[in-house]
């Protein structure tokens, strides 16, 4: 039995590797199949190139590299006689820590690198009850200099009391030492959470800004910090806080109405790092010009946001301020998954996590919250996630986390607003109850799970060795052009617009529109990958995939998935180049910038000159997330291979459409814009 098992063994392929593709395969995008016995692989072979993995070798060492030296999560200047500044310690231990100052292994902010005459007091973590002044101390503190890198930063730590030198902030331009300021502080923090409600809120409406604005004024105006400063309209710090505490005793609900309410300090953070990655104050033009355009101060303030969210237990306790607070920071960071300080996916599924643990996804559950700003928050949150997790399936090659039997809450709905509220002085509705009248919620919902469907069936093991199944590809091609059929219309970009968009009606629908077409390119790109496995199967036994009889029917379903996915790719490039003519992919909070490095990528691969508006967005993209001009970069580099005649394709290879065709003749072309594209030869 053994021995058939052996002889069995023999006869299978052997398996695939992951990431171990050569450096030739890995540039052109295509399979690489290493042949037994020899040195290079099936195409380096037949091609004549040297078959090398210098860049596998060198994710590797970043990789190890990354794994040896973790974000440091303690820094001080008395750790360094006692041990590295890179180690790391817990939260526990910080607390410990803090109650020992000659011992404290905490972050120090403003004066503890420049230490004034006397003892100073013990430092303070950060915790719930921080007053909203202390916590701005610790945010615009600053960078810590034992890290050795500007970007890097210590636990959630304050220690009050002393005041740094103006030079302390010189890595941030000239103008920054203000931040030592505690009016300038103040001043600061409000200018950036509005530029957050201008910018941010209208394409994550997760917060009610009235409230918040209300919360952050009380918080900073009526109290006191822990060194007992004064505010302009409070005598001492210990007098506020014992009216406080006197006020709390003697309220039914501990004494805090909704306003007087202390906003989290990983909240008011994250929404201060968000107004700071848009922010056009004079503060962060200098900090740009000094550091060749890209804002250091605005990178330390996103990792500040991210350290104390994690000090603060934000993705392992369930609590709704933690849910919103998760998914506000995932688009904050990174959005490249090769990015060793980033974290792509972990505060979304974090998010996921804990909205589980509420049991938002139970009808019984959220229809007994009684408060109905709470109810659909925290609706709109659930939907916001299942949204995400299942566009990032497909996007990343990832599975999701959720499935569609995973919950059965309704949408967030509003019913239609009156003409007479519209023309009069009354509230106008949120963001996203505008959304939900327009019916995006229900369309994105609709096309998410065909994205749930696709990244199940795609991005498994058999698929990848075997080949996508015909009839697979059939339901899926089905499934988009149904999707098309019923919303596209409605959500979509129309073809004649006449009318001043304002920015989130057009990046709204130009959103949704991308969102439908980059299916199609995703697809294109598995068909090319995986190829059929009907055809896969033939071609291993040896024989001419002409004697198949769906031969016919399968090389038509594919020219038909090229063709739709290169109009695709031409709509989303059209587009990008329609926003970034008005200047608001520099204001996306990332939405639409997997679709521009998607259609980039296959428009470079093909050799259109199109592709020019995919990287004039991307490097827009760059003024809020530095990587997306590596990313523009590349697909400069792939567009000048393809003019050279270096870009191939895999399995689509017979599909690829003929110098001169444009995809108009895709089922979708009836709603295509008209954008001038310029014609330009090679990228320098």
């Amino acid at each position: 039995m053994q021995n058939q098992i052996h002889e069995l063994a023999k006869t299978l392929p052997p398996p695939r590797k992951q990431n171990t593709a050569c450096d030739a395969c890995r540039a052109r995008k295509v399979k690489c199949n290493q042949i037994p016995g020899q040195d290079k692989c099936q195409h380096c072979l037949s091609k004549n190139y040297p078959c090398t993995h210098y860049i596998q070798q060198a994710t590797t060492e970043k990789k190890r590299n990354a794994a040896a030296a973790k974000r440091p999560r303690t820094l001080s200047a008395s750790s360094s006689s006692s041990q590295p500044s890179s180690s790391r310690h817990g939260p526990a231990e910080h607390m410990a820590a803090s109650a020992h100052p000659g011992t404290a292994h905490a972050f120090q902010s403003p004066g503890s690198h420049h230490p004034q005459q006397g003892h100073l007091p013990p430092p303070h973590a950060i915790t719930p009850d921080t007053q909203t002044r202390d916590l701005l101390a610790y945010i615009f503190s600053p960078p810590d200099p034992s890290s050795g890198n500007s970007q890097v930063n210590g636990s959630a730590h304050i220690r009050l009391g002393g005041s740094p030198s103006p030079t302390a902030y010189a890595e941030w331009g000239p103008l920054a030492h203000r931040l030592n300021e505690d009016s300038f502080r103040i001043e600061f923090a409000l200018d950036l959470v509005e530029v957050f409600f201008q910018i941010v809120h209208s394409r994550l409406p997760l917060l009610n800004p009235s409230q918040f604005r209300t919360r952050m004024h009380y918080s900073l105006y009526s109290t006191g910090s822990q060194n007992g400063s004064t505010s302009p309209s409070n005598p001492t710090g210990s007098t506020v806080a014992q009216q406080q505490r006197t006020r709390n005793s003697s309220s039914p609900l501990g004494g805090q109405s909704a306003q007087q309410r202390p906003l989290h300090p990983a909240l008011v953070a994250t929404v201060i790092a968000w107004g700071a990655k848009f922010s056009e104050h004079p503060l962060f033009i200098a900090d740009r010009h000094t550091n060749r355009g890209q804002s250091a101060f605005a990178k330390v303030l996103i990792n500040r946001a991210r350290d104390l969210a994690e000090d603060m237990k934000v993705h392992r306790i369930p609590s709704a301020d933690h849910v919103v607070i998760a998914l506000l920071i995932e688009p904050l960071q990174s959005q490249s998954l090769e990015d060793n300080a980033g974290f792509h996916g972990f505060w979304l599924g974090s998010a996921i996590r804990l909205l589980l643990d509420l049991q938002i996804n139970h009808k019984s559950v959220m229809s007994n919250i009684q408060d109905p700003e709470a109810r659909g928050t925290m609706i709109f949150a659930w939907w916001m996630a299942c949204l995400a997790d299942a566009y990032r399936s497909v996007y990343y090659r990832r599975k999701p986390m959720l499935d569609d039997d995973d919950y059965d809450i309704d949408f967030y709905t509003v019913g239609p607003v009156p003409p007479d509220i519209i023309e009069s002085h009354a509230p106008q509705p949120s963001p996203r109850e505008q959304l939900e009248f327009l019916g995006y919620y229900r369309a994105a919902h609709a096309l998410a799970r065909i994205a749930r469907q696709m990244s199940r069936q795609l991005w498994r093991p058999a698929t990848e060795s075997d080949g996508i199944p015909v009839d697979v590809l059939t339901g899926f091609m089905t499934l988009l052009n149904d999707w098309r059929d019923e919303h596209l219309t409605h959500v979509g970009v129309p073809s004649n617009f006449e009318a001043e968009w304002d920015f989130v009606s057009a990046v709204t629908a130009c959103a949704s529109d991308a969102t439908y077409h980059i299916m199609w390119i995703i697809l294109c790109n598995a068909l090319d990958d995986f190829g059929i496995r009907e055809v896969n199967d033939v071609a291993r036994a040896g024989t001419p995939e002409a004697m198949l009889p769906q031969h016919a029917q399968i090389e038509e379903k594919k020219k038909k998935v090229m063709n739709e996915a290169l109009h695709g790719a031409l709509r989303i490039a059209g587009l990008a180049g329609v926003l970034a003519t008005n200047g608001y992919l520099r204001l996306d909070c990332a939405v639409m910038h997997v679709s521009c490095i998607q259609a980039g990528m296959l428009l470079a691969r093909l050799g259109r000159p199109e592709v020019s508006n995919c990287i004039t967005g991307l490097e827009q993209y760059a003024y809020a997330y530095e990587e997306c001009a590596d990313q523009a970069a590349e697909i400069k580099r792939v567009y000048n291979q393809a003019l050279a005649g270096d870009a191939e394709f895999n399995h689509m290879a017979a599909a690829q459409p003929r110098p001169g065709t444009s995809g108009e003749g895709a089922s979708g072309s009836g709603s295509a814009m008209n954008v001038d594209q310029p014609m330009f030869g090679a990228f320098p």
